[in-house]
Formats: C-alpha cells, sequence, structure tokens
C-alpha cells in the first residue's frame, strides 16, 4: 500500500516519454563527463553541467512547463556555484560549492515555497536517479527506430571520419612536437588504468542528467507534504520562558557593553584569563547560543497563541526582540573571534566559523524582516538562497587566500609566522605568500610547489589559481627549499590548528 505523503507529492499525470534532445544531453552529459572529470574539477565541469541543464530544458519544455522567477534564481545561483572549481583550488569550499550547486539546481527543477517543499526539494534531485532511468528506458522502447537506410550512411561517415582524424592527427603529432603538445592538451586522452574510472564517471554523469530531465518533466510536489499543526500553548506557559530568556540575554549584553566601555584589563584582571583564552572561552559558547536561539524561535513560533490579535502582538514583540538581541550576540560573537586572531593568526577553521556566525546572524535577520512585514512566505526560499549566496562569497573570497593574506601581514607587524600550518594550504595562498622574504617564502611554499610539479592536468581540469600560481612559481622559483625551512628558524605560534 502507498504512503499516504507518497500519494500527496506525486505528480499528477506521468511525464510524457523523452525525446530525441533529452536522450542526446543525457548521452553528451556522460560523455563529457567522462573526458573532463577524470583528471580534476574545473572548468569542465562547467560543460558537464551545460549539458545536463540542456537535457532538463528540453524534458521541460516538451512538458509545457515555464521558467518563473525563483526557477532563474535558482539555475542562476547553480551556474555560480559551479563556477568556484574553475577559479579556486582549495577543497572544502570546493566541496561545499558543489553541494550548493546541486541543491539549488535541484529547487530550480522543483520548486517550493513551504519549509518542507524547499528543504526536500534541495535534495530531490537525488531521489529522481532511479525514476530516471526507468523513464528513458521507456522512452526508447516507446519510440520506434528509423529505418536502416536512414541511419547507416550516417553512422558509416561519422566512423570514416574518425578513423581520418586518428591516422592524420596520429601522423602530424608525429612530425611536429608543438602539435603534439597541443593536441594532447586540448583533446583528452584516457590511459588503460582509468578506463573503469571513466566507465563510472559516464554513468554517474548520465544518471544525474537523467534525473534532471526527469525532474524538470514532471517533479515531485514536496509543497503538498502533509504537516500536522501544532497545538498551541497557553499564553503564561508559553510566554513566560520567552520573557526570562530576553531578561538574561539583555542582562549578558549590559556587562559586554561595560567590558567595551570599561576596557579589557579589569576584566582579565578580575577572571584570571589571558587576553586570548578570553576571547577564546565565549566564541564557541556564544555559537552554540545562536544555534539554540534558532531553534527556540522556530518551536516558539510553532506553538504560539493566536486566539486573538493581543497574541499576535505579543508573540511578534517577544521573539523580535529575542533575534534582535541575538543579533547583538552574534556581533559579539565575532568581536571575540577578531581578537583571537588578532593573537594568533587567521586559519580555515577560524573562517569557516565566522563565516557561519555571520550566516546565522543574517537568518535572524530575515526573521526579524518576516516579523515586521507580517508574512513569512518568502522566508524558506530567502533563508536557503542566503546559504547559498553566503557557500558563493566563502568560495569567491578564497579562504587559503585570506589565510595566507593575513598571516603574511602580521608576519610583517610582529616577525611571527607558522610556516608549518601555511605549508598545508593549496594554490590559492600562493599569491599571498609569495610576498614573503626568503627563506620563509621558500619554505612555504614548498609543499605546494612540490605539488604543482607532480601534477600536471589539462586545461579542463585547471582552476584559475593553479595557474596562477605555475606562473608565479615559474617566474620566481625557489631557493634551496629543502633547507629553507631550517634556515627559517621562526618561532611557531602554540594555538595554530585546534582552533
Amino acid at each position: 500500500m502507498t504512503p499516504a505523503w507518497k500519494k500527496a507529492v506525486r505528480p499528477q499525470g506521468g511525464p510524457a516519454p523523452a525525446g530525441p534532445w533529452v536522450l542526446g544531453a543525457v548521452l553528451l552529459t556522460g560523455l563529457l563527463s567522462t573526458l573532463l572529470l577524470g583528471s580534476g574539477i574545473g572548468p569542465g565541469l562547467l560543460l558537464v553541467a551545460s549539458a545536463a541543464a540542456g537535457g532538463a530544458a528540453a524534458a521541460a519544455r516538451a512538458a509545457r512547463r515555464r521558467a518563473r522567477p525563483w526557477t532563474l534564481a535558482w539555475a542562476a545561483t547553480a551556474l555560480l556555484l559551479l563556477a568556484v572549481p574553475a577559479l579556486s583550488e582549495a577543497g572544502w569550499p570546493v566541496f561545499l560549492a558543489l553541494a550548493g550547486a546541486l541543491a539549488a539546481g535541484s529547487l530550480a527543477l522543483h520548486g517550493g515555497r513551504r519549509w518542507a517543499g524547499v528543504l526536500l526539494g534541495a535534495a530531490g534531485l537525488l531521489l529522481a536517479v532511479a525514476p530516471g532511468a526507468a523513464w528513458v528506458w521507456e522512452g526508447l522502447r516507446a519510440r520506434s527506430l528509423p529505418a536502416r537506410d536512414r541511419w547507416w550512411p550516417v553512422l558509416r561517415a561519422a566512423g570514416l571520419a574518425l578513423v581520418l582524424l586518428l591516422v592524420f592527427g596520429g601522423l602530424f603529432a608525429g612530425a611536429d612536437a608543438a602539435f603534439a603538445d597541443l593536441l594532447s592538451g586540448v583533446v583528452p586522452s584516457v590511459p588503460v588504468a582509468e578506463v573503469p574510472l571513466r566507465v563510472l564517471l559516464f554513468g554517474g554523469g548520465a544518471a544525474l542528467a537523467l534525473a534532471a530531465a526527469r525532474t524538470a518533466a514532471s517533479p515531485r510536489r514536496w509543497d503538498r507534504l502533509p504537516v500536522s499543526p501544532a497545538r498551541p500553548r497557553g499564553l503564561l506557559e508559553w510566554a513566560l520562558p520567552l520573557v526570562v530568556l530576553d531578561v538574561l540575554f539583555a542582562v549578558f549584553i549590559g556587562v559586554q557593553l561595560v567590558v567595551l566601555f570599561g576596557g579589557y584589563a579589569a576584566v582579565l584582571h578580575s577572571t584570571g584569563l589571558t587576553y586570548a583564552q578570553y576571547a577564546r572561552q565565549g566564541f564557541w559558547q556564544l555559537l552554540c547560543v545562536t544555534v539554540l536561539t534558532l531553534a527556540v524561535v522556530a518551536a516558539a513560533h510553532r506553538r504560539a497563541p493566536r486566539a486573538t490579535r493581543r497574541d499576535t502582538v505579543l508573540a511578534r514583540c517577544l521573539l523580535g526582540a529575542l533575534c534582535l538581541l541575538t543579533v547583538v550576540v552574534v556581533a559579539s560573537a565575532l568581536r571575540r573571534m577578531q581578537l583571537y586572531v588578532d593573537a594568533y593568526g587567521l586559519t580555515q577553521l577560524r573562517v569557516w566559523v565566522g563565516a557561519v556566525e555571520i550566516w546565522l546572524g543574517v537568518v535572524l535577520l530575515l526573521l526579524m524582516a518576516a516579523g515586521l512585514l507580517r508574512s513569512g512566505r518568502w522566508l524558506p526560499r530567502a533563508v536557503v538562497l542566503s546559504a547559498a549566496v553566503g557557500v558563493l562569497a566563502y568560495g569567491l573570497a578564497s579562504p587559503d587566500a585570506l589565510v595566507a593574506r593575513q598571516n603574511v601581514s602580521r608576519f610583517d607587524r610582529t616577525g611571527r609566522i607558522d610556516l608549518d600550518y601555511l605549508r598545508l594550504l593549496s594554490a590559492d595562498a600562493v599569491p599571498a605568500l609569495d610576498r614573503l622574504p626568503e627563506p620563509q617564502r621558500s619554505c612555504a611554499l614548498e609543499e605546494v610547489a612540490g605539488t604543482l610539479e607532480r601534477e600536471s592536468p589539462p586545461w579542463y581540469a585547471t582552476s584559475l589559481s593553479e595557474a596562477r600560481a605555475r606562473a608565479l612559481l615559474r617566474d620566481h622559483p625557489l631557493v634551496d627549499p629543502e633547507d629553507a625551512c631550517d634556515r627559517a628558524g621562526q618561532p611557531v605560534d602554540d594555538r595554530r590548528i585546534g582552533y
């Protein structure tokens, strides 16, 4: 027996059989995945995604589905996120960009307005892989093959052209080394040992393209997922905890203002903490406070009494005050992070948690705006879009480059630098680390220079930052990299990686 929720989200009527344009786009996506993604992720990913998007557009047009403003917004967001791997080399920002692009692309195909529709629609593309395979099989069965006298001349001409291309291309490559080098950089080569990987890439690319086309033709309606309403609580039972929490937040913010105007010296003397310990001790607690506050606001809004206008006004006032006070807590947490960075430098983890804290503050501002506008229909999409924009900004800002620039500037001021940590950064950090004097420069760049020397991916798997790093290291080679770290002799900070 089919569960009720599956019946609710199931689209009315099945999609029409997959047309030739859809099948062609699916095969093209699989082929491009095989040829372009086996050597790495870079500009080639945009070509693969474009082929898959073409198949989805053809399926949507055949189903007479029109693109709406939010559809275009999600599609543009996915496209921008896919540009991050073409620009950056750092692994974590690239991974987040790929995950965000997949979620934004899924939302462009599914749509959705409510929380259930937006959150489940972001992951719905993965659930359409199996239905996509069944859909294309039905399309092949429903579509009769053309007569032999129509397809045989085309196949014969294509085979002859391929043979001529291979023969004469091989002869020209053997006759001129420059042409052979150009040909190897333009035309992907597939070693025998990589055949299983390439087959897997073909299947994965084709499966995702099928899922996108199937969803574009007939998406599941996650907005129809039944959600049982919560039973409102009594006014006293609901309001008293919020009043107490608002007062607690206000007292804490008052203490922070006293510390701000009274200076840190008195606080450090009374607590017995060091300057960095005071900043480090508070940030994680304040980050937890922000996350828990969002959970409290969500639960309180769901259980808020709405019998009278007074109940509605009181709910907005208490929840709005809590959100506003939490925004101040976010600012306090970011201030503590800045104190700790000034003391011990910037790391990838500190950039990441700071970005998360800023995004949580944006979510709180969106909640306040929804309360003031007295309409929250736009809120789910706005929150998810803010997350996607945050991931995009995080990737374009290049955390490794930020870390390198801050630590190089700190070295110029204080003479202290953690070369052991900077050696772990990606090619994004090379332009900033290139500003260091010798031997610190050669020590910091030894690892990434060795990686770039060992690996030589083709153009479609090379990011812009990697190409820039290669050019800098080629124009300004390292000086005795094996002995550079011994000659640097720099003191190492004692709090570099753990936080």
